[in-house]
């Protein structure tokens, strides 16, 4: 056992489970959690944020773009609050984010005695945007909390987890008994009976079709063999693309998977929430579904498959190949048929979205295959989730489901920073740029070169859209007053260029990155072709 304070144990802790950087926004109520990072003599860097959301988007970009767990921390209350629309992203993203968040003293917690930066039940909101939450009520637990916080990230499916640290705890010296990292929970044990089942499916399959998110990227090499085994097309929603390079005959995107739907007689659908195929595309009973997922919870949230895995997935596609024997003699012909799939589908997206996929072919021509693009909602963005070529997995980061407009800046700074060496872009429209705006302030002083384009329609352009073609014309609130982007950064000390075309991209946006520093790029447009026709895509089965 050691004498040291609760904020000492804390960070000793973090730093004992591989935590070099914790993104930050410091004050009263984590004072003493700073005295423990400053005594702790650069062992852990703190990279502080202008606002909490900032401090929460880079730790979600660090984890998204590492795989690895990423750390923040914020005082309680409103700067609390500030952080959670980071925190829900990383919930529906799957992403490993800490969330350190202060208290008030312990003796006020729950009473509404009006103690500064006090919420009702902070707690529980905490408890409902992670997987696992606890409070360190004493010094000594501050180290067994943290390891067992860190079990939680690494086991099962990933998703934010979360501590309260109330200050008087943190200030408070104790005898602790720092605790090594703990073992992680194992994976379910596969079921014999439904790999069976599972490898009979797909040997008879006349139209087997692949569906993969984040939850297959680590067993990427088995999914590849398997995929080419059966000749069977593999669809990854947006945080499953790159798992199977968009390069490769048959790697698809949503839009392929929907093309293929309706001939589509058995489904594995690894790693996935696998929402949009039943839930809008229609199901009916000569479609059988197999799934594979770490989560047992999470196996009928959508639809009950014919065949259900729990496991690790890696295991369980090695268990599904060895049970297959020799490849089927229709897999040559489903690949060549997925190929010609492939090409009618990009000729279908350049006829109805060109000036996007003009502009995501400028930046995938200067990014080299592991460079990172982070996507927002703004047009280009949506048409990067089916029409950017994406050859390595988390070098596509997307808000997911939660779609959080803003995370834009703060997201691909935590990305750049993990990452090192490997070049970030952000997309924003002119809208969501400037929700995080302020960031730009961290990138240059914390010397972060990740280089942002913001395609200007001075409006939020999907908004004015459905406004103008869904609601009648009544548009509404949809315009925007926006700065000189470019005296902007100025302001900031930040490198920038106004371009008008994709081909004034390509250079302006190669100089960016070979300058090592943080770069705006502003890309002044109009109203572009609606992105919609290959996202929300018509039922074709069921009732």
């Amino acid at each position: 056992m050691v004498e040291m304070t609760g904020g000492d144990a804390v960070v000793a802790s973090l730093v004992a489970h591989g935590v070099k950087t914790l993104y930050c926004l410091p004050g009263v109520q984590s004072d003493h959690l700073f005295n423990a990072i400053h005594d702790a003599g650069g062992a852990l860097r703190p990279v502080h944020t202008r606002h909490e959301q900032g401090a929460g988007y880079m730790a979600l970009g660090a984890a998204m773009a590492t795989g690895r767990p990423a750390a923040y921390s914020v005082v309680p209350g409103p700067g609390f609050l500030n952080s959670t629309a980071a925190l829900a992203t990383a919930f529906a993203t799957g992403a490993r984010v800490l969330c350190l968040a202060g208290q008030i003293p312990s003796g006020a917690i729950g009473k509404g005695h009006g103690q500064l930066h006090e919420i009702p039940d902070q707690f529980a909101i905490l408890r409902q945007l992670t997987k696992w939450a606890e409070r360190i009520a004493m010094p000594a637990e501050a180290s067994p909390r943290v390891a067992q916080a860190f079990a939680e990230l690494t086991s099962g499916r990933p998703q934010p987890v979360g501590l309260e640290l109330p200050p008087d705890v943190l200030a408070a010296r104790g005898d602790i008994d720092l605790v090594s990292p703990l073992t992680p929970s194992a994976a379910p044990r596969l079921d014999e009976k439904a790999l069976d089942a599972a490898a009979q499916l797909l040997k008879n399959a006349q139209h087997p079709v692949i569906f993969v998110g984040g939850g297959a990227i680590e067993a990427r090499a088995q999914l590849r063999r398997l995929a080419e085994h059966l000749g069977a097309p593999v669809v990854a929603n947006r945080h499953g693309r790159g798992i199977l390079a968009d390069r490769h005959a048959l790697s698809h995107t949503l839009p392929g998977g929907h093309a293929m739907w309706k001939d589509t007689d058995v489904v594995l659908a690894v790693g996935t929430r696998f929402q949009a195929p039943p839930t809008a595309w229609g199901v009916d009973d000569k479609v059988k579904i197999i799934r594979i997922e770490i989560d047992p919870a999470e196996m009928g949230r959508v639809r009950v498959p014919d065949v259900a895995i729990a496991g690790d997935a890696s295991d369980a596609l090695a268990a599904l190949l060895d049970r297959l024997g020799t490849p089927p003699a229709a897999a040559l012909a489903r690949t060549e048929a997925s190929t010609a799939l492939k090409a009618r589908l990009r000729a279908a997206m350049q006829e109805s979205v060109p000036p996007q996929l003009a502009y995501l072919s400028a930046i995938r021509d200067v990014l080299p295959d592991e460079g990172v693009l982070v996507d927002e909602l703004t047009q280009v963005g949506y048409v990067a989730r089916y029409g950017y070529e994406v050859r390595r997995p988390r070098t596509l980061l997307s808000a997911g489901y939660q779609g959080t407009l803003g995370w834009g800046i703060p997201t691909a700074l935590g990305a750049k920073d993990a990452l090192g060496a490997a070049p970030v872009v952000s997309i924003s429209g002119d809208g969501g740029f400037m929700f995080n705006v302020q960031e730009l302030s961290t990138a240059v002083r914390h010397r972060i070169p990740a280089v942002f384009v913001v395609f200007n329609d001075s409006a939020f352009g999907n908004v004015r859209r459905m406004q103008k073609e869904i609601h009648g014309n009544r548009v509404l609130a949809s315009d925007l007053a926006n700065p000189d982007f470019l005296r902007l950064a100025d302001s900031f000390g930040v490198a920038s260029a106004r371009v008008r075309s994709p081909e004034e991209l390509r250079p302006a946006l190669d100089k960016a990155l070979a300058s090592g520093e943080t770069s705006l790029i502003e890309v002044p447009v109009g109203e572009m072709p609606s992105p919609w026709r290959f996202i929300h895509m018509p039922k074709l089965r069921g009732v």
